[in-house]
């Protein structure tokens, strides 16, 4: 069995989707996310110039071998261009592989150790009172599990993933034009705010509701530690990206002051990026992405890792990731003994099913997996000819006086 040919696809309902589909000379083709949020275009080139080329006439069902051959054989390694690259010709490989089985992924991996996975949705206000009505909106919806982030008083504009208005429920920031729109920062009004905030949601929906909530790298280590302490009469399901994890050491802070579970990782390339974070259990959920992490292949090590040390999986799961990211994820969290929750922004609008038909399902925020062989989501080339490209950029934060800070 051999590789005949390879297709790259750009495009998408309000996203920039990058699509690879592989062709073999049996006719069982695979589908993969290359998907890297608003720089699209490119893993979308390092696939069409350097990867495909050298793709063709390999065995599809050397999955490993082929993931070697990429990683190893590059001499400048990861990074989230590269690995997403790579991620779309994994995750490929292994829908071939599982429609060549006539299984669904998550046989190949050992089969169920759930029916189906939990997953959080993103509740969002202008203010407490606002954001308190998008929360009992997803609780009505059956969510067991909720990511709260709120507009701050005094803050000179909106906070990370808090829209300007009341009622945005389903608010999204905002990625359209390649100049990025500026969000102002201010540790200190946040840390005199958040903790009580958070409080005031635990009271009013009680003790049952997983709540999560996240910092978006904005406090410093001994911030991040100070307000993870006193956020721990909430009972939080996690603190997510409390501080860069560029310096792993500043986690032990943290550590030696609270006791919160703490959520990293959805800008992690590799296993080398997290696994002193998991060795040492610095954290508690690793947030990797199928995608930004090299393929399945590449992240089924680091569950295997997390799963040696107490960590489950919390998968990113934004809109930056296509269906086929997330159904990719999907089959894990069916799987993974050490799963833990899966974040999910809703994608099953009419256009999107249209472009990615499948049979997954969410059902009283849990995601159920298809059975149907391989990944379980198909892909209409006619359909993405109605899109084009849209250059885009994420947010960029300033502090008060001008200083840059992290988005």
């Amino acid at each position: 069995m051999k590789i005949t040919d390879a297709r790259v696809f750009v495009g998408g309902p309000k996203k920039n989707y990058v699509t690879l589909k592989i062709m073999t000379d049996q006719g069982v083709y695979g589908l993969g996310d290359a998907t890297l949020n608003n720089r699209e275009t490119l893993p979308a080139k390092y696939l069409q110039d350097y990867l495909i080329p050298n793709l063709i006439g390999m065995d599809p069902r050397n999955s490993e071998d082929i993931w070697q051959f990429l990683y190893r054989g590059a001499y400048f390694r990861r990074g989230p261009i590269a690995m997403a690259a790579y991620g779309a010709i994994d995750m490929a490989l292994w829908d071939i592989k599982g429609k060549l089985a006539n299984m669904p992924l998550y046989q190949l991996f050992g089969g169920k150790s759930r029916d189906g996975a939990m997953c959080y949705a993103h509740a969002t206000g202008a203010d407490l009172e606002d954001l308190m009505d998008s929360v009992a909106a997803y609780v009505d919806e059956g969510y067991k599990a909720v990511r709260v982030q709120c507009g701050i008083p005094g803050m000179p504009t909106a906070s990370y993933a808090v829209p300007e208005e009341k009622g945005a429920r389903n608010y999204i920031t905002d990625y359209s034009g390649i100049r990025p729109t500026v969000e102002i920062w201010d540790s200190g009004k946040y840390m005199r705010f958040m903790p009580e905030a958070l409080m005031r949601i635990r009271e009013r929906f009680g003790p049952e509701l997983h709540i999560l909530h996240d910092v978006h790298h904005r406090l410093t280590p001994r911030e991040a530690a100070e307000f993870a302490k006193a956020v721990e009469p909430v009972g939080l399901f996690w603190l997510e990206d409390p501080t860069p994890a560029d310096d792993q050491d500043a986690l032990k802070l943290l550590r030696r002051h609270s006791t919160v579970p703490v959520a990293i990782g959805e800008v992690f390339n590799s296993i080398y990026d997290c696994n002193k974070l998991i060795e040492q259990e610095l954290i508690d959920y690793i947030r990797v992405a199928v995608t930004y992490a090299g393929g399945i292949t590449h992240v089924k090590r680091i569950v295997d890792l997390a799963a040696l040390h107490h960590v489950k999986t919390g998968f990113h799961g934004a809109p930056s990731h296509s269906p086929l990211c997330m159904a990719a994820q999907a089959h894990l969290n069916a799987w993974a003994p050490n799963f833990g929750v899966q974040e999910y922004l809703v994608l099953g609008t009419p256009e999107c099913d249209a472009l990615f038909p499948s049979e997954h399902r969410m059902e009283n925020g849990m995601v159920y997996v298809s059975d149907a062989p391989g990944l379980g989501v198909d892909f209409d080339e006619t359909e993405v000819a109605r899109y084009e490209y849209q250059p885009g950029s994420h947010p960029v934060v300033r502090l008060e006086d001008g200083t840059m800070w992290n988005y």
